[in-house]
């Protein structure tokens, strides 16, 4: 019978502010390039967002970070310098509202995780102070 190493509140919070970091890295990336179109290396910045998985013992973590495969941007400006024959530009598949909200959630769960181990501090705190 194989057992697995069942992880205590304290690691699952880690778990959970490491992934949210991540998660928060891969959207900040995101904004950055929201008006790279790149197009002189073949074609625009993808998307990239962050999956997590549950893990056996207890936690979170990032399976793999994934490119958005949905279509690009396209505006026409047949003076940017990057325009096709028809004019247009292909610019990152990025709706701005759409990371501003996964920044939101992924910001308010890292909040958690930290509020998770400052109570720990404080009961810790507390426990020390009732044995002196």
């Amino acid at each position: 019978m194989a057992t697995e190493k069942l992880q205590g509140p304290i690691d699952i919070a880690i778990s959970g502010l490491k992934a949210q970091n991540e998660s928060m890295a891969s959207i900040f990336n995101n904004v950055k390039n929201y008006q790279n179109s790149n197009a002189g290396q073949g074609e625009p910045y993808r998307r990239v967002e962050a999956r997590l998985q549950a893990q056996a013992g207890g936690g979170v973590e990032v399976k793999e970070l994934v490119e958005d495969d949905g279509d690009f941007l396209e505006f026409w400006d047949p003076s940017h310098p990057e325009a096709n024959k028809a004019g247009y530009v292909l610019m990152p598949n990025i709706n701005l509202p759409r990371e501003m909200i996964n920044l939101t959630m992924a910001s308010k769960a890292y909040q958690a995780n930290a509020a998770i181990l400052k109570r720990y501090q404080q009961t810790v705190d507390t426990t020390l102070e009732l044995l002196r």
